[in-house]
């Protein structure tokens, strides 16, 4: 079945909005989303895209990469951070480029529509600048490193459609039915926690359940594995030596 529009989700309130915005444009029979498992996210996540397939009618198609953040930070001996987003790269960008590459050649063009938004950061802000929401551009266009050329010959363009739009105006817009996690002090949905995020984030995951406690016994295994810290202070570094932030999780 061919599709006018594509949406990547993660789960997150902004690729959540390009999807709900899409399905009532041109019906959800002609939107697909795609979601890329890092095998590193909370069931919360999970169960939130499934949420969002039967909320708005749609399809999304689950990929992995034939791996796991756990599987990259041991392959590249570090913890994701910094110009090295090994998860991001392999996990994501790979998966996408070559599931937008197979549904271009077997069935035409369609569009690709990113929940990137200017104010999200001063990096978006200046990538984005002079890009206007409504607008077309081929894949390189939006990110020249990551995508090529011959996605756009085949006939795929992005949309940034909520490009403007701010987080409030996200949140209204979809009415309370974004990520439980928003409401529980969580900035963001993706890894659980974001392992190049900063320190009180991650203590916020580890801390939270007993997932995240789970999960911060895999990240100090990991280290121990790659000989890194996952934390970037001093203090959390100094703390974790001690023994005392495992005491607290």
């Amino acid at each position: 079945m061919t599709h006018d529009i594509l949406v990547p989700v993660s789960g997150g309130k902004d690729s959540q909005a390009c999807l709900k915005l899409a399905c009532e444009k041109v019906g959800s029979d002609k939107v697909i989303g795609l979601f890329c498992d890092t095998k590193f996210e909370h069931p919360d996540t999970y169960k939130h895209i499934e949420w969002m397939a039967s909320k708005y009618n749609v399809q999304i198609d689950w990929i992995n990469n034939n791996s796991s953040v756990i599987q990259e930070s041991l392959k590249y001996k570090r913890f994701p951070g910094g110009n090295s987003r090994h998860c991001t790269d392999y996990l994501k960008i790979q998966p996408t480029k070559k599931y937008l590459k197979n549904k271009s050649e077997k069935e035409g063009g369609f569009e690709v529509w990113y929940g990137m938004r200017s104010d999200e950061s001063p990096a978006g802000k200046k990538r984005y600048e002079g890009k206007i929401g409504e607008d077309l551009y081929e894949p390189y266009e939006i990110l020249p490193s990551k995508y090529p050329k011959y996605l756009g010959k085949n006939g795929v363009r992005f949309r940034l459609p909520i490009l403007e739009w701010s987080e409030k105006e996200v949140f209204e817009y979809l009415g309370g039915e974004q990520h439980p996690h928003y409401s529980k002090g969580f900035s963001r949905v993706g890894c659980f926690p974001c392992l190049a995020g900063g320190d009180k984030s991650k203590v916020r995951a580890f801390q939270y359940d007993d997932f995240g406690s789970e999960q911060y016994k895999k990240v100090i295994w990991l280290g121990e594995q790659i000989g890194k810290s996952v934390w970037t202070s001093k203090t959390m570094k100094e703390s974790e030596q001690q023994g005392c932030l495992v005491c607290s999780i």
